[in-house]
């Protein structure tokens, strides 16, 4: 289940409600919190920079004990890597970044030398070490 972790307004939807929440869907069945926020409100004060929203997937797995995605301008395999291998969530959600380069995750893999199976019709377009 994809949620808004915070709408990053004073009053307004919180981290700690989204704890609640996601423990509440953990005990219904849910098995993966997409860990977002909102962003459109129009006062809201929205610190925007690389990985700014790892945070809420970070407190809401340890909180809540749910597995969690992280989202929020994170555009180098070496960041996801970090995301997920600190323990920070359980994996690493892209969007922009895979509209910019839809085989990015062709490229991390080599970036950080893991081996993967390319498509054969591709297979002539992959990096050599």
């Amino acid at each position: 289940v994809r949620i808004s972790a915070t709408d990053w307004t004073e009053g307004g939807w919180s981290a700690d409600e989204s704890v609640q929440l996601s423990t509440w869907l953990r005990d219904r069945g849910v098995d993966l919190i997409d860990c977002s926020t909102g962003g459109n409100v129009g006062d809201a004060k929205i610190p925007v920079g690389p990985g700014y929203q790892v945070e809420f997937a970070e407190r809401i797995k340890r909180e809540a004990g749910v597995p969690t995605g992280a989202v929020g301008l994170i555009t180098t395999p070496a960041e996801a890597e970090k995301i997920v291998a600190s323990g920070q969530a359980d994996l690493v959600l892209l969007a922009r970044e895979e509209l910019r380069d839809p085989y990015f995750p062709l490229h991390a893999a080599h970036e950080l030398g893991a081996e993967v199976t390319w498509p054969v019709q591709y297979e002539r377009a992959k990096p050599r070490k």
